[in-house]
């Protein structure tokens, strides 16, 4: 048998991060693990129900993206009660997008919902996970790699395209990318880099979509999955690390 790859994803009840999570399960020798808030919701559940390739395996574990202790005790059970002693691919999914404030309007709370969530959780996980990405490094293989989900919606270069409201959300992506390539410059051994998923017709992409009067987002969860994983499959350190790359193929200005 092939060794499996192992990959970790967040986020994985829904939208991107459930569509990740099948099509990862559907490769020959994966150990596919979802992370999830609730491992006993019957949707949780469920994940486990979901048709596994040769030799493949699906893990269900807690990581809340608001706890600072969640991903440590995850990345421990993987070992005591899992066996898995490395990571190769790390995807930090989980999110959130709730309202699209203009600067003048938005609440602090608001601002701190999304950051802890989408900047503080992605870091967190990143420092729970970090022995293991490391423990899969090896000599003439392909770095272990740490995605974060990114969006063009924090690209500041590109600001003027893209000039809805957007005071908590935004913000929180345009942080998250830097720390995404900050990982990139302190752990050479690593391949580091956010990707934008696109507008996806996910739950979160279509209340973006309904928000501003437009009846859906503009692509399928699938074609912007496969995207993401044809960006993940092929990243290398010299030609897509640390930057921001869309699901397209495309790199989108920081």
């Amino acid at each position: 048998m092939a060794p499996s790859t192992i990959v970790l994803i967040t986020g994985v009840n829904r939208g991107i991060g459930h569509g990740l999570f099948k099509t990862y399960l559907s490769r020959p020798n994966h150990v596919v693990i979802g992370a999830v808030r609730d491992p006993l919701n019957p949707l949780s559940k469920s994940l486990l129900d979901l048709p596994v390739a040769e030799g493949s395996k699906a893990i269900v574990v807690k990581i809340d993206s608001t706890s600072e202790t969640d991903p440590l005790e995850a990345a421990k059970s993987l070992q005591v009660d899992y066996g898995v002693t490395e990571l190769d691919v790390v995807i930090a999914n989980a999110g959130i997008l709730n309202n699209f404030p203009q600067v003048k309007d938005v609440r602090p709370a608001e601002m701190k919902q999304h950051f802890d969530v989408n900047v503080v959780g992605p870091v967190v996980l990143f420092q729970a996970v970090l022995p293991l990405l490391e423990a899969a490094t090896k000599e003439g293989a392909s770095p272990p790699k740490f995605i974060t989900i990114g969006s063009s919606a924090g690209s500041i270069g590109g600001m003027e395209l893209r000039p809805f409201p957007n005071a908590a959300y935004a913000p929180g992506k345009a942080a998250l990318h830097y720390l995404t390539k900050k990982i990139h410059t302190e752990h050479p051994d690593l391949i580091a880099l956010p990707i934008d998923p696109g507008w996806p017709r996910s739950e979160m992409g279509n209340f973006a979509a309904n928000h501003f009067g437009i009846a859906e987002a503009e692509i399928t969860v699938e074609d912007s999955v496969a995207g993401i994983l044809k960006i993940v499959d092929n990243a290398t350190r010299e030609k897509t690390s640390g930057k921001l790359m869309v699901w397209d193929g495309t790199e989108c200005p920081w």
